[in-house]
């Protein structure tokens, strides 16, 4: 099992990655590496292809780590991913970092797939990576990450991959996460931020990107066990659900509320910025927002 030394505490996260106009994206990703982000994280989606997507972020950047989060497992088979999560490895000195994970019901089965989220199945599905042939250059295989929500799936990340990559989760999920996890695994927890001061309006813009979240099952009985109710869930999501879940607010309160995933556990914390124009990468925010990141990860 290859380990995961992320060489900094935040990364960005944008799912704008994965679906638009390839030029915009790899701009973009030049401009966060000079800005000095750690890692560029991104998700499946039904619009560029897992591998694809790392593909175009690695060849606009030069040092940083590129990771998926998450590639799903129904949309190739074991051999499949471990083969191209290598040949990425390989063609760009290792900063390929694989997040992978079993998505959700609706998700799967609009692929055309029998949807199981059991952990034997990610367990068995680890097992084929491991044990799949390699047939080009001799290459270390990259770290391997795990979507993991639940007791079992971080037992399973802990004790199989290089650790664990949380998403639409509060804090209290971090510092539960690291005690599943152990003191050794990489826990990368996404973070959704929204720069906006007015509370109707931030709440308003969260809610929007909330909706679809609250949709799926696993995320919904994730944060049952954070002690969230079916009322939090109804109308777009209550203040108490938003609040744990989104930051929003001026930078200082952005800040710390990275911090407090930092101070609950996290090695990495994927920031994600949510911004009314969801139809580009809010480049020039992050990189405004980057200094008093790099003020945090420089005080750990």
């Amino acid at each position: 099992m290859t380990v995961w030394n992320p060489g900094g505490a935040i990364g960005v996260w944008q799912s704008q990655f994965s679906w638009l106009e390839s030029s915009h994206v790899m701009k973009a990703a030049s401009a966060l590496e000079d800005a000095g982000y750690a890692a560029l994280w991104y998700p499946e989606s039904f619009g560029r292809e897992a591998m694809v997507t790392a593909s175009l972020l690695l060849q606009a950047t030069s040092g940083i780590d590129v990771a998926s989060g998450i590639a799903n497992i129904w949309g190739r088979d074991a051999v499949a991913m471990a083969n191209g999560a290598r040949s990425l490895a390989e063609a760009h000195d290792g900063r390929f970092v694989l997040g992978i994970g079993v998505s959700h019901r609706p998700l799967v089965e609009r692929r055309g797939h029998s949807y199981s989220g059991r952990v034997d199945d990610v367990a068995s599905y680890i097992d084929a990576m491991d044990a799949s042939v390699w047939d080009g250059p001799e290459v270390q295989d990259p770290p391997l990450l795990l979507a993991a929500l639940g007791p079992r799936m971080l037992e399973l990340a802990g004790r199989r991959t290089a650790g664990a990559h949380p998403y639409f989760s509060p804090v209290e999920h971090t510092r539960t996460a690291r005690n599943i996890l152990g003191p050794e695994a990489t826990l990368a927890p996404e973070q959704m931020l929204i720069p906006e001061t007015d509370p109707s309006q931030a709440r308003a813009l969260a809610r929007g990107a909330a909706a679809t979240y609250l949709r799926l099952p696993n995320y919904l009985n994730n944060l049952r066990r954070a002690g969230f109710t079916e009322a939090d869930f109804a109308t777009g999501g209550s203040d108490r659900l938003i609040d744990a879940v989104f930051a929003w607010g001026p930078t200082e309160r952005l800040v710390e509320r990275v911090n407090d995933h930092l101070a609950a556990g996290a090695n990495h914390v994927c920031i994600q910025l949510i911004t009314e124009d969801r139809d580009r990468v809010p480049v020039a925010e992050l990189v405004e927002l980057a200094p008093a990141l790099h003020e945090l990860n420089a005080s750990r």
